[in-house]
């Protein structure tokens, strides 16, 4: 079974895929990126592509193009947004 708890691991590479939509990812990117083990973000990463989340082509992962997703897409790119200078306004 597959945990898509916040902060476990598939979670937080569904984060990282989500945050990064429009690209595509090599399990070593993931790794670098989202600091889990080499060993384990292939086994992640083929879990979620078993349940649709994510999808590849050669070396290449993204997050999947399903209805599911972009609510989860569009929350993590919120959260990330709410986080940057704009959120606080202009300091003058």
């Amino acid at each position: 079974m597959l945990d898509l708890q916040e902060g476990t691991q598939p979670y937080r590479i569904l984060q990282f895929l989500a945050e990064n939509s429009e690209q595509a990812f090599t399990q070593t990117e993931v790794h670098d990126a989202t600091i889990i083990k080499r060993g384990s973000v292939g086994a992640a990463l083929s879990r979620l592509e078993d349940r649709g989340l994510v999808r590849h082509r050669g070396r290449y992962w993204a997050i999947a193009e399903d209805d599911r997703l972009a609510s989860f897409a569009v929350q993590m790119n919120a959260r990330s947004a709410s986080t940057t200078d704009d959120y606080y306004g202009d300091e003058e």
